[in-house]
């Protein structure tokens, strides 16, 4: 009998399709494949049935029998799973693709911790000079048309160090640690200093990966970023540098421990697959829930210990 899966694992959502409907997609696929597998066999309870007649004609008894509970079959009992409990990590809207974190089971629990990990995310974001637009995307309406020609790799570069810099001040300001302190220098070595708590979106790297005029791509590492933001971003660049750019593309190609490498294509949205999702990503995502938040609860940690046995027991 197929067992529900239970833990985390990460998908491709697609651009120009909304989370909900990757989730309600995964759902259906496991929903189908749950109740495909072959279930326990029906139980079976004693009838009293009558006993064939026999040869000379004469009266018919009763024999013990024992015979399947109706109730138990397929067509009156219906499918044994009618619903998951799947729960979505940090959303992606619908112009966006890339690594999106589902939980399944007790997974949903997980999502919540890593939520309170507060984890970096990591984007490629695609950009075009010379065109301004109502929304910062290649498809929002026109507003304004500008030159680009003076652009140079030099000034672009510029202008990402000077947004870095300001986003780092924002980064220790919201992480609420004096930093000449023996506790911000042992959080520093950790890669721990960043907010626990609520905060504006910040950018602690921004990188420019191409830029061969008027297209460009940037590498932005971020915390409590949206998609938007990352929009106005690109568009906000296009001013400093005296010109305008709109967003053609943004790419999550990290979530916290998950990268492109975890990440189910639409191919791979199987009962299998996802079961040896959970598996390969069980141990990072406890590694970094001790690393970060060990000392709060380790209740949580002590689940996935048993979760991990009775998965190499299965």
């Amino acid at each position: 009998m197929a067992a529900v899966p239970g833990g985390l694992f990460a998908v491709y959502k697609p651009a120009g399709v909304a989370w909900g409907r990757v989730r309600e997609a995964v759902e259906t696929r496991l929903l189908r494949e749950l109740n495909a597998a072959p279930g326990r066999a029906p139980r079976q309870h004693v009838r009293f049935l009558p006993a064939p007649a026999g040869s000379d004609g004469g009266e018919t008894g009763l024999v013990a029998a024992r015979v399947p509970v109706l109730a138990d079959h397929p067509l009156v009992r219906g499918p044994r799973f009618r619903r998951l409990k799947i729960g979505a990590g940090h959303r992606l809207d619908v112009k966006a693709s890339g690594v999106f974190v589902l939980g399944v089971g007790h997974g949903n629990k997980l999502l919540t911790d890593l939520y309170n990990c507060h984890l970096t995310k990591v984007y490629t974001v695609g950009g075009l000079f010379g065109k301004a637009t109502d929304d910062f995307s290649d498809t929002g309406k026109l507003v304004e048309k500008t030159t680009f020609d003076h652009i140079t790799r030099e000034k672009l570069e510029r202008i990402l160090a000077v947004i870095q810099g300001t986003n780092h001040k924002a980064l220790l300001m919201h992480s609420n640690i004096d930093m000449k302190t023996q506790e911000a220098y042992e959080l520093a070595v950790k890669g721990l200093i960043r907010p626990m708590g609520k905060s504006p979106p910040i950018i602690t790297a921004i990188r420019c990966l191409q830029l061969t005029l008027p297209e460009f791509q940037l590498e932005i590492h971020c915390l409590h970023e949206t998609q938007q933001y990352l929009r106005k971003i690109v568009h906000e660049i296009g001013l400093e540098l005296k010109s305008s750019a709109v967003c053609t593309q943004v790419r999550r190609i990290r979530d916290g421990v998950f990268t492109l490498d975890d990440a189910l294509l639409r191919t791979q949205w199987n009962l299998q697959s996802i079961q040896n999702a959970i598996w390969d990503c069980q141990l990072k995502v406890k590694t970094e829930l001790e690393k970060t938040l060990g000392h709060q609860d380790k209740s949580r940690l002590h689940e996935m210990d048993a979760a991990m046995a009775h998965a190499a027991d299965s």
